[in-house]
């Protein structure tokens, strides 16, 4: 059974730091595109960053480029998110996507298998 597991949420103030882990079980990622996503209250879900699985190309939405980054190390099956100088419009339920093939997009609609998802909260 392909499963995607999200780790790593929870309460920070803001400026703090939080890494979201993304494991996943019953395939490997070599082989698979991945995304974040997140979903704020009362919002629509939207693309954070994703990485492909041919060259580890990123992409980054403004409103986190230059503080998240992202990252996968296949030997542990594992996609990686570091969010450092965190703010609260940062607080959401994050998901993990993964898509096969090579090319990451921001496009939820082109992810087929999705974590559970789990809570960040910035706030003092």
């Amino acid at each position: 059974q392909l499963q995607l597991v999200e780790s790593g949420g929870g309460l920070v103030q803001p400026g703090g730091s939080l890494r979201l882990s993304c494991a996943a079980s019953g395939f490997t990622l070599d082989y698979y595109a991945i995304g974040w996503f997140r979903q704020a209250p009362g919002k629509e879900r939207e693309g954070v960053s994703c990485i492909s699985s041919s060259d580890g190309s990123t992409v980054y939405s403004d409103s986190v480029k230059g503080r998240f980054t992202i990252s996968r190390d296949n030997a542990k099956n594992t996609v990686y998110l570091q969010m450092n100088s965190l703010k609260p419009e940062d607080t959401a339920v994050y998901y993990c996507a993964a898509r096969g093939g090579y090319i990451a997009t921001m496009s939820e609609k082109d992810y087929d298998y999705w974590g559970q998802g789990t809570q960040v909260t910035v706030s003092s």
